[in-house]
């Protein structure tokens, strides 16, 4: 049987090549040992997530790399997440999330989510090719506060436009925090058509929600 520390050492090391089988048989040790959930995610899964990302940036890693990863992850997620649940890890706030219209990449979005789960995000994923009226219904089902559109192609960056005249029309433009990303897309676009924030890559994406939702909530009195 492995020490905390084995299992901590091994679900980093097993996540950042990708092998699913051993992080889930990893994350059942853990939680055999007592080990609490969040120390699992918080100290093991998302800091190899986060040297995931740092490799792919440096071009040590490709996107197949990050995907195995990513699913990896996603293994032990599916464990954790009802015991993060459970442990009252509070959600922080509610992100909705999909990729546009015309585009059927998710591997960035979906390390995303991981991502955002893992800093207590409660996530709905409507997947790819979102078109506005999906968004648009989904908003008014699940009120979230975040709203994030996701673009790979540069042939389908428009969409964000077309999205935020379906939410200005809908009279949702400023119930919602909008925040737009995915490889063709820079501070400027996001800036011109009129977003409330844009991040790189998904720790970044992380960090600019939590800023948001805090300048947001500050603004409204209670």
């Amino acid at each position: 049987m492995s020490t905390p520390e084995e299992i901590l050492k091994g679900l980093y090391d097993e996540t950042l090549v990708g092998n699913a089988p051993r992080v889930l048989e990893l994350t059942n040790e853990g939680l055999a040992l007592d080990m609490e959930p969040q120390t699992m995610l918080f100290e093991a899964l998302i800091p190899s997530l986060e040297e995931v990302g740092s490799r792919f940036e440096r071009g040590d890693f490709f996107v197949p790399e990050m995907l195995i990863a990513g699913r990896a992850m996603a293994g032990a997620m599916e464990v954790l997440r009802p015991l993060l649940a459970e442990t009252g890890v509070q959600t922080i706030g509610k992100f909705l999330m999909g990729t546009v219209k015309g585009d059927v990449h998710d591997i960035g979005k979906n390390l995303v989510n991981i991502m955002l789960e893992g800093a207590g995000f409660e996530v709905i994923d409507l997947g790819v090719q979102v078109a506005p009226e999906k968004f648009i219904a989904a908003i008014e089902e699940h009120e979230p506060d975040i709203v994030g559109f996701s673009a790979f192609l540069t042939t389908t960056m428009p969409m964000f436009k077309a999205n935020m005249n379906a939410l200005q029309k809908a009279g949702l433009r400023d119930t919602v925090i909008v925040m737009v990303g995915g490889a063709p897309v820079t501070q400027e676009y996001a800036d011109a058509v009129g977003a409330d924030g844009y991040a790189a890559d998904a720790s970044a994406t992380v960090k600019k929600a939590k800023a948001l939702l805090h300048e947001k909530r500050a603004k409204v009195p209670a």
